[in-house]
């Protein structure tokens, strides 16, 4: 069938305000993609706690005014400029959410970003570099392809990243339960770890074991809770610290010597200061981990498609009800992702 643009695209803009009174939804005339670019109708978008620091206005990054937010999307591609040979219309795509970062380090010159810098996913109609797109595994939908360019393979690089990666037999612990940490639970079951997760609420444990969760410390009755990782470790520690929540203090007194503990973030917001003779203490390697290259998304991708793996997701809303849905998942503490879906 014959693929044409739409007469006209509705995308939520990001202005001045507070919340999401600074989300406006305008219609506008499409963009044609141009030498190297790509049209994409945009089916699902998801939210990651990215987004509610690009709204609160406390992203790490720079946010161009009135940008199209959201780094999280995925859809069909139709149309194509010149010189594009890597997709064609009709194709399932996610995009990159660092679309110049297509493998090796991050650099400077690959920090443009969806939803930051350049205009993101929160449209109907998305142009993109076509060497930023990645398709879907074929099992997935719209709205479970959407949940994976910032959590999920931020939890990939957290897991494989730094040159060792995680083996068969090692222990890995995730700090909570939000898309970061149960994408790290699902990978790293898939990698062949023994996975401990904690959590606050104790209402979750049985999801977080259905997930693949081995054991689950609850770190409101086990405030100390790096004692619990390392008698479940036999003393010795867990291999691999993936820290969403700024516990860095606890995540060194976790790890095992020689250990990986890959810092995502603060959920909360703090940064408690860290004693250095911690770090040398446990003989460790602490890397920060900014999401990930294509060339980390593709890798991700196959072994979600050799496995059939999918994520969780907790609610999907309508295009017309994203404030709903950003408000939803500030206040609701979801288990699993927020989806937004464009019909």
């Amino acid at each position: 069938m014959p693929y044409t643009l739409p007469t006209a695209v509705r995308s939520y803009h990001l202005g001045a305000g507070e919340g999401t009174g600074r989300l406006s939804l305008r219609t506008r005339p499409p963009r044609r993609p141009g030498p190297g670019q790509v049209a994409v109708a945009v089916r699902a978008a998801s939210l990651s706690y990215r987004e509610l620091l690009v709204l609160r206005g406390r992203y790490v990054l720079p946010v161009a005014p009135d940008v199209v937010p959201v780094s999280d999307g995925a859809g069909e591609v139709v149309a194509v400029g010149p010189d594009v040979h890597r997709v064609r219309p009709g194709d399932r795509v996610t995009a990159n959410l660092f679309p110049l970062w297509l493998d090796g380090p991050l650099e400077p010159a690959r920090l443009p970003q969806l939803g930051g810098t350049l205009d993101g996913m929160l449209t109907e109609l998305a142009v993109l570099p076509a060497d930023a797109l990645v398709p879907v595994p074929e099992h997935l939908s719209y709205a479970e392809a959407a949940t994976l360019p910032c959590a999920a393979v931020t939890a990939w690089n957290a897991l494989t990243g730094d040159g060792r990666g995680v083996r068969p037999g090692q222990t890995v612990l995730a700090t909570g339960s939000g898309g970061v940490s149960l994408f790290t639970v699902q990978f790293a079951k898939l990698l062949g770890a023994r996975v401990i997760v904690t959590t606050g609420d104790r209402a979750r444990e049985r999801r977080l074991r259905e997930v693949g969760a081995d054991e689950v410390v609850d770190h409101r009755a086990v405030p100390d809770w790096h004692t619990a990782a390392r008698e479940l470790t036999g003393g010795l520690g867990v291999d691999r610290v993936v820290d969403t929540a700024g516990t860095l203090q606890q995540s060194l007194r976790a790890v095992a010597v020689d250990g990986h503990v890959a810092l995502v973030g603060s959920v909360s917001g703090d940064w408690t200061p860290v004693d250095p003779r911690l770090l040398f203490g446990a003989a460790a390697t602490l890397r920060a981990v900014a999401v990930g290259s294509r060339a980390q998304f593709a890798a991700m991708n196959d072994m979600i498609a050799a496995h059939r793996t999918r994520p969780v997701i907790d609610r999907v809303f309508p295009f017309e009800e994203a404030a709903a849905a950003y408000r939803y998942y500030e206040t609701a503490r979801p288990f699993g992702k927020v989806v937004i879906e464009v019909r």
